[in-house]
């Protein structure tokens, strides 16, 4: 063993800030997930299936993100983001793609499409999840691994700022060149998901961090350990599996809602836009449910932008000025979720939606802001694209119980009386999906419980590890 000197780059040269710009292109190309709601009532009434239906097409996509998030994150860990980024090209193209053309073909009949095009939409929705992942996943871990500890949640907080702005950036151009236009907007996602991906297989590559440490001369593998604060082991595979604090994030994730109310939220708030819009509308004017549409979408994703880029900002502080664990952040995270779905159940007007939608968006986006930061702290950075993506899987319970409730709770104050399923709307605002926010409120309010012990555990273990 002898004292080995990285000859690495400088912190701010610009091997970095390339490595860094390309993995914010790379993720706001892979956040338009977040975009569903935007064109999720308009595709739902082309192919004529219900609310539950189209709750079913939007989980494929979450599905996609969340069972891919093991496999992608091994593969980076190993191997680097290469492999990711030719995946992410791929399914995003083809997800979209295939999207596009049902969408254009539509149902001559009236009547609801086939259960074998059902299945094959929600094929195509599963696809563009499967991307996505990929290519947040090797952006985040790039840029993890080219940053050091003292910055690391500020820059991995930048680089998921674009994955939750993406929906904003993508549904404004869609509603500057082509408004009201669902088609052009599949078209425009099959394209900016696709080949930014390409883009960032030239320029985007983990850049070595200036140190020295004890090790053999060519140990220099992709997948050197770096050890935890207190020079702890890093975590992973079984090990990870027997670590009560991996469960406890789960439980926050998944069982306490945070992730599942904000995929709820996310690919529902253009039903509940068109729901308070067509109470107070008995005119109902298509163009202008989908301008109000477009604007909740991009109230989210500009909350969610905001969240990603702040939590990491307000983490490194406390954690460097108050030897503040990040696990403090959760508690902040679990109270914005309390607020916002708080003013969701009160709001009964479109026109004040924005307040709520805003909220979710910067709850949501802080909760996968500090969760990168937080499974480092806790797990280990060799290791961190496999430990996240298990983590991922968590928001499956939570994302599939909620929003198929909010579905059927849609559905079941909906006249059923008119045959045709792309005229069939609600009609009584809030009474539409109020009793489905009643129960996500509740839960986050576990989840503030579960977060505040989370953190208080975290800094006992700070404290033993200094005494």
């Amino acid at each position: 063993m002898t004292e080995v000197k990285h000859n690495a780059p400088g912190l701010f040269n610009a091997c970095r800030i390339i490595t860094l710009l390309s993995s914010i292109l790379v993720a706001l190309g892979s956040g338009t997930n977040y975009i569903f709601s935007a064109y999720a009532p308009q595709l739902g009434a082309r192919l004529h299936i219900s609310h539950t239906q189209i709750n079913i097409v939007g989980l494929a996509g979450n599905a996609g993100v969340s069972v891919s998030g093991p496999i992608w994150g091994r593969i980076v860990d190993f191997r680097g983001p290469q492999i990711p980024l030719i995946g992410a090209f791929v399914f995003s193209l083809v997800g979209y793609a295939g999207m596009k053309r049902m969408y254009d073909e539509g149902t001559d009949s009236g009547v609801s499409i086939s259960s074998a095009h059902f299945v094959l939409l929600i094929v195509c929705s599963l696809l563009t999840g499967l991307g996505a992942h990929a290519g947040v996943v090797a952006a985040v871990n790039t840029t993890a691994r080219s940053f050091p500890e003292s910055a690391r949640a500020t820059t991995t907080g930048l680089v998921l700022s674009g994955f939750g702005l993406s929906a904003f950036f993508f549904s404004t151009i869609a509603h500057i060149l082509f408004p009201g236009d669902t088609s052009a907007l599949l078209l425009l996602l099959s394209l900016a998901t696709s080949i930014p991906m390409l883009v960032a297989l030239f320029t985007m590559r983990p850049v070595p961090l200036p140190q020295t440490h004890p090790g053999p001369k060519d140990d220099m593998d992709y997948n050197h350990s770096h050890l935890r604060p207190g020079n702890l082991p890093d975590v992973h595979g079984k090990m990870l599996w027997k670590t009560p604090d991996f469960y406890l994030l789960c439980v926050i994730l998944s069982l306490c809602e945070l992730g599942g109310t904000g995929v709820m939220y996310i690919n529902n708030v253009g039903s509940i836009s068109l729901a308070l819009f067509a109470k107070s509308n008995p005119n109902y004017e298509e163009e202008e449910a989908s301008k109000l549409q477009a604007a909740q979408v991009s109230t989210l994703s500009v909350g969610n932008f905001a969240g990603r880029i702040l939590i990491g900002l307000i983490s490194d502080f406390t954690r460097s000025q108050f030897q503040l664990p990040r696990a403090y952040s959760l508690c902040i995270v679990s109270s914005l979720f309390i607020i916002s779905q708080a003013f969701a159940i009160g709001i009964s007007s479109v026109g004040t939606l924005w307040m709520a939608t805003a909220f979710l968006g910067f709850a949501y986006g802080s909760l996968f802001g500090c969760l990168p930061a937080i499974a480092i702290d806790w797990f280990g950075l060799a290791h961190l694209s496999e430990n996240l993506g298990y983590l991922s899987l968590a928001p499956l319970i939570g994302g599939n119980v909620f929003s198929i409730i909010f579905g059927k709770n849609i559905d079941a104050h909906t006249p059923r009386g008119d045959t045709n399923t792309s005229q069939r709307r609600c009609f009584t605002g809030r009474e539409c999906y109020v009793s489905s926010l009643q129960v996500t409120l509740i839960a986050c309010m576990v989840a503030l419980v579960l977060s505040t012990w989370a953190a208080r555990r975290d800094k006992h273990r700070q404290k033993a590890r200094k005494g």
